[in-house]
């Protein structure tokens, strides 16, 4: 039965699932708010894994193969430290410009006779009628907040602080340098999403990033520093960054947002709006688009839209606690950085690659790796560190919660 679906946000989460449903029925009427003019958008580029295209050729062939002609791939990292450099192979990588990941979306949505609304920026006020309106509209979601009671919104801020930048250094391997400076460490990641650009974050610890002057520095200033920071892996080339208001580069504290429920009547979250993760597994765009893959199937399975709304809310929650696990081991990493630097650079990288694991934070870095070395020989001690674990997981958040309470 055709319905009437308002999306609010036209990031990837929102074109995509607009694309999938009028792909289910083309009779559905979906429009797509934006409340930015088209082609104007946050963030250079994002990653994805083989796993996602796959997906995305099974429910859209013909977006999946212009995302995969835009898309470019890497198989190696490289981590550069105390002016060694080790490099470690891997599954293969892919980087696009978020730019042109919505310009494919648009145009795919578009094609198949979805309205998309630009510079139209929706609230309760002047909320469309519709049978099921979707906040697709980020982290800092408007209609979410004006509803976070009934949704249970929480957000944790992280301690560290990161900024999002663009350079004309285009890497050809998944890249991360760590720089030692008299206020502590500072690192970047760095990876190509086309033939002439890479994104470039930046990380560091409160002391680090006050120290250096970077809570005050304007973004010239504070760019000119960056770039004679990490002059060897940039070999010379300009960072670029995207200024505040007030002329500052724009540091954050990742926020860690989670939602009791994922709905309210017919209104439902998707994307960032829902949940976050963080940027260090690089799961976001990927995390987003499953989400509108799950709830578009949600909504062809059961007749009722309320079944449809719980059935989405259960399938992504069971699917997200690995990765929401993964990501908040995977941050604690960065955090407590000081334990692994002084590691030499093939142990620590290799030990950057375990940073998911819920078992390293509590085992000696030189045990753990000399533990993952053997078992990468030995099948027992593998299915060993898998029971061994989550049962330490478990310990540990049973005992954080018992002192909560």
């Amino acid at each position: 039965m055709p319905v009437k679906v308002v999306c609010v946000g036209g990031g990837p989460a929102g074109l995509y699932l607009s694309i999938l449903l009028k792909r289910q029925d083309p009779a559905h009427d979906i429009t797509v708010h934006e409340r930015n003019p088209e082609g104007s958008t946050y963030g250079w580029g994002v990653t994805y894994w083989r796993g996602l295209l796959d997906r995305l050729h099974e429910h859209d062939p013909e977006s999946a193969r212009a995302v995969d002609a835009s898309s470019v791939r890497w198989s190696e990292g490289v981590a550069h430290v105390r002016g060694l450099a080790t490099r470690h192979s891997g599954d293969p990588g892919f980087g696009i410009g978020r730019h042109r990941l919505l310009e494919v979306l648009a145009a795919r949505a578009r094609e198949l006779g979805v309205r998309l609304e630009y510079e139209s920026e929706i609230t309760d006020r002047n909320l469309p009628d519709a049978d099921l309106v979707v906040a697709a509209d980020g982290v800092r979601s408007a209609l979410r907040t004006r509803h976070a009671e009934a949704f249970g919104t929480e957000v944790r801020a992280g301690r560290n602080h990161y900024v999002w930048l663009g350079t004309t250094k285009v890497f050809d391997s998944f890249t991360f340098a760590f720089v030692e400076t008299g206020h502590g460490w500072i690192w970047c990641y760095g990876y190509g999403f086309g033939p002439e650009h890479s994104t470039c974050v930046v990380e560091c610890a409160p002391e680090t990033w006050t120290g250096l002057g970077l809570d005050s520095a304007g973004e010239a200033e504070g760019l000119e520093l960056l770039e004679k920071l990490f002059v060897d892996v940039l070999d010379g080339h300009r960072l670029i960054g995207r200024a505040q208001a007030d002329g500052a580069t724009q540091w954050l504290n990742f926020r860690t947002l989670t939602n009791r429920t994922w709905h309210h009547g017919n209104l439902v979250l998707l994307g960032d709006a829902a949940h976050t993760t963080h940027y260090s597994i690089g799961a976001g765009t990927t995390l987003a688009l499953e989400d509108a893959m799950a709830l578009a199937g949600a909504l062809r399975e059961e007749a009722e839209l309320p079944a449809a709304l719980a059935r989405y809310e259960h399938e992504r929650r069971a699917a997200l606690l690995p990765v929401q696990s993964a990501a908040r081991y995977s941050a604690q990493w960065y955090e407590n950085l000081p334990r692994y630097i002084g590691l030499p650079p093939e142990r620590m990288f290799a030990l950057l690659g375990q940073r998911h694991s819920p078992l390293l934070p509590y085992v000696p870095p030189q045990l753990y790796y000399r533990i993952d070395r053997a078992a990468g020989r030995m099948e027992a001690l593998r299915r060993f560190k898998r029971w061994l674990g989550p049962k330490v997981a478990r310990t540990v958040h049973a005992r954080s919660l018992s002192a909560r309470d």
